[in-house]
This record gives structure tokens, sequence and C-alpha cells, in this order.
């Protein structure tokens, strides 16, 4: 017997029954059902997801876990005593304690399930580290999908303490070297360290959570770590140039099967691992000129130029082609600065037509999603970033959605139009890092911003990005000043925007006009 939750959590179920002494209750959980209705486990791998329970007789007995979680949407109910009744199952949802601080509406009910998916993602995985799903045998704290969603996470949650304490176990499991661990805490051992985009959530992170709670303690208590982790890429580079050691690289990028005419978006590791060792430099130069580093601004400024002009050298043609085409590798170097601007315009103009050349969709793996809406808004591309949100078929954001999904997804196609699944080795179905889109939806389409002169909303920016097919968008966020919120509607030719600025704030406004 199967129940369905409706909704994909992270906890456990509640049961009320009453049986004979020795009746055995077995409970098993899963995500998702086959397309034949079966129940649907092998994509958790080793873990079992199953809870087992002995009665003692007589009055009614309540039964819950104390030492696990699973992640799941549907039980599968063995050996349970008289009739299943839906209100003797009750499903716990499990998160650390984080108020939700931010909230996002459109006019696209799409566009609303995706937040509500990226909200639920972000329960579900963040109990006490970020871990990169909740159901399988893995649950760990991957650090890649920790910094790709981290300023995304700050909106919709207040996650200043939960960051806090967690980049102080980044610091306590960083090598001797400086090299940061894939997962923390490191239970994979001293060679599983130093990836590229992963091991940068030493300094990502800490920036971010600046930027979102204005707390100079952070860069404080992490400027060692931050300079560790620079310090470890510059010690393996030669001439500047980091190219060398084990990289996921972008990872889960589009690649269709039994690709054969070269459409997989396949990113060269170590130019993005250019583009990171970079972007570590630049944040630790902001770091250092808030703490008032001055000799550290300098040589790190310095070092900065010279990573920048080995990427050109090695990644670069004279006319501006990146040695990869990819969507991934064009957002990247633009979103990092990495190109002399005579060659920024038709970088993204390469960029456009690469997307266009895949029917209007991204083909981004983990490393450049997040950037992706960004860099096209940036650059004057901001209906192709509003074709790309509203895309509904795979690979999209929506095309999960409209799947029926109720939390993100590990893969784009998790589900297959077809109603197969991916692979199980590697197929979650609650795994935040793709909905960090959330954080161009809060910061773009709405425009609630941050200005580095008044981090944690002292100063917002408050720029309105108005597109696609929406009517109207709203989003309000709970600063430590009080409400801050934008919305803006369409009519009749006319736009009308209402904005909320707390007390003892400043704000500039930005009208689309």
């Amino acid at each position: 017997q199967i129940i369905d939750f409706g909704q994909n959590l992270v906890g456990w179920v509640s049961i009320k029954v009453k049986g004979q002494a020795g009746d055995k209750i077995q409970v098993s959980h899963a995500e998702v059902m086959e397309k034949n209705g079966n129940f649907y486990t092998t994509n958790l791998r080793a873990a079992k997801a199953q809870d087992t329970y002995i009665l003692k007789g007589g009055e009614e007995e309540i039964f819950e876990p104390h030492f696990t979680w699973h992640g799941f949407q549907f039980i599968k109910v063995e050996g349970y005593p008289g009739e299943l009744k839906p209100e003797n199952f009750t499903a716990v949802a499990l998160y650390s304690d984080m108020p939700m601080t931010g909230s996002f509406s459109s006019s696209n009910g799409l566009v609303n399930q995706l937040q509500h998916n990226i909200q639920w993602g972000q329960k579900g995985n963040f109990l006490d580290v970020p871990t990169d799903c909740p159901q399988r045998d893995e649950r760990l704290g991957w650090t890649g999908d920790a910094q790709a969603f981290s300023r995304t996470a700050a909106f919709n949650m207040n996650v200043h303490s939960f960051f806090t304490k967690w980049l102080k176990d980044v610091e306590a499991d960083q090598l001797p070297t400086g090299s940061v661990p894939f997962v923390v805490p490191n239970v994979l051992g001293a060679g599983a360290a130093g990836s590229a985009g992963w091991a940068d959530a030493a300094t990502i992170i800490p920036w971010n959570m600046y930027l979102a709670y204005g707390d100079r303690k952070i860069l404080e208590n992490q400027y060692s770590s931050m300079k560790a982790w620079v310090g470890y890429m510059k010690q393996n580079s030669t001439s500047d140039l980091w190219n060398k050691g084990f990289h996921f690289g972008d990872w889960l990028f589009f690649r269709p099967n039994d690709d054969n005419d070269g459409k997989a978006a396949v990113t060269d590791k170590y130019l993005i691992a250019q583009c990171f060792y970079a972007h570590s430099t630049q944040l630790l130069i902001n770091a250092a000129k808030v703490l008032g580093r001055t000799d550290d601004v300098a040589s790190y400024e310095s070092l900065l130029e010279r990573v920048k002009a080995a990427f050109v050298k090695e990644y670069l043609t004279p006319s501006g082609r990146l040695v990869s085409s990819t969507q991934t590798a064009y957002v990247l170097a633009l979103n990092f600065d990495m190109l002399p601007e005579h060659l920024r315009i038709q970088a993204v103009e390469r960029l456009a037509e690469n997307v266009k050349s895949y029917g209007n969709h991204l083909t981004t793996g983990f490393l450049g999603t997040p950037y992706l809406c960004h860099v096209l808004t940036r650059f004057g591309y901001l209906d192709l970033a509003y074709t790309l949100l509203q895309q509904e078929t795979y690979p999209s954001w929506l095309y999960p959605v409209k799947m029926g999904a109720t939390t993100i997804w590990e893969r784009w196609d998790g589900i297959k139009p077809d109603g197969s699944f991916q692979v199980p080795s590697m197929n979650s179905y609650n795994h935040y890092a793709y909905g960090a889109i959330g954080d161009w939806m809060y910061r773009t389409m709405v425009g609630l911003d941050t200005y580095e002169d008044g981090t944690g909303y002292k100063h917002s920016k408050i720029q309105p990005h108005i597109g696609g097919n929406f009517t109207q968008a709203a989003a309000s966020l709970q600063t430590y000043y009080g409400t801050l919120s934008s919305s803006w509607k369409r009519m009749d030719g006319s736009i009308e925007i209402d904005v909320e600025i707390p007390a003892n704030t400043r704000s500039t406004v930005i009208i689309p006009a």
C-alpha cells in the first residue's frame, strides 16, 4: 500500500497504529513512482530508506524514527494491521531553524512553482550542513553546490548563522596546503580536495554573506582561509596558469544521448579553473579592502592582472573565440571579467548565438548556470534571459516543473519526456544547485539588490528588469533593518512600480524608462 504526501520533503513519517504484540510494520520511502505505478527506489543506491517497527500491542502506539531522516514523497507500508487511513500518517519536515526572509511571486504559475521548489530544495538540504541531497547514500556537505546556491539561499531564509558556522568547518577541514575538500565535513579523505568551483566556496560564500548581511566579522573570520585557498592555486600554477589537478568541471552539463555530432556542451576544465582562480583572487582583494589590508590589496591586484593575462594567452584566440565554445565558457569569462573590454561584446554575441543554436535552451552545468541570465542581462540580452527562464522544454528550469517536480532536480532531465528515469547512479530529485536561478529572479527581474558601500541592504539598489510574458512580479525581503520590497505591474502601456524601503536605510531606485 502506497501513500503520496504530494510534496518531496525531508524528514520522516509519524505513524499511529493499534495492533497485536509482535506485529511488524515496514515503511519504505521513495521520491518518485515509475510510470507503470511501481515504487521506485533504485536511485537511492545503497540507502535502504526503510523504517521497521514492532508493536508491543494494546493501546494505540505512535512510531517515528529518532536517528535518521529520509528524502521522499511516497511511502510503501507493509504489515500494517487494519485499515490504512491517511490521518494515521503524518509527514514531518526536518530542516535547520532558519527564519523565512524572502518571498517572490509573479504572473507565471510555473515560475511561482519553481520558486516553491527552490525553497523546498533549500529546506530539505540545509540540515546543519548544506548537503547535496537528502535521500540516497550520500548526504554530504558538497562545497560546489553550496557556493553556487549561497546568494539565492540568503534571500529565501536567514542563513547568516548557518553559513557562519559551516565556514568555520570549511576552514577546520582545509588542508595544510590551503586546498579545500570536495565535501565539508571531509569524510572522503585528504585526496578529495582542490576542485575549481568547489573549493572556491572558501571565498565565494564569505563574500556573499557579507553582501547579504553586512557582517564584516565573517570576512575577518574567514580571511586566512580565503588567503590560503588563493595561495594553493598560486602555488600550483606555472607562469600564473593553474592547469593541473583534478576538477569536476561544469558538472552535469547538457549532453544528449549518443552524442555523435558534438552537441554535448563540454567545457575545458582548466579554462574553468583559471576563471575561478581569478574570481577568488578578486574576492580576496575585496575582503582585503574591507579589512584595511592594504599590502595584500596591492600584491593580489598584481596577481589578478597576471592571472587574467595568462587566461587570454592560453584560452582566447586573437579574434575573441574561446577554445571551448560553450555557454559556460563564455558565461564565466564574461562574468569574471576575464576578457579585454574590446572583446566582450563579440563574446556575448557568441554566447547568444550558442543559446539560439540549441533552440533557446541552456546547456550549462553546476558552474555556468548561476551566472547565465546575469551575464545576458548585463550585456543587453535581457529578452534572451527571459526566454531561458520561461523555456518549458528540456533542458530548462521549467521542464521539471511541468513534469510535476516539487523540489529542484539534480539533472535537467531526471525524468525524461517519455517518463523513464535518468541513470540511477546519480539521479536525485532534491538537489538545490540549479535553483541558483532564484538569485536572478530576485535581484534582477524584481530588482532587489545591494551596494558594496552599504552591505546588508543598508544601501539597497532597486532596479526592476521588466520583460518576457510577465504582467507582474514582486519580491519582499526581511532585512536586519526591516522590510525591503519591490513589485512591478504592466497596465495598458504603462508600468506601475511599488517600493518599500526600511527606515534608516537608503535606496537608489532605477526606473526602467
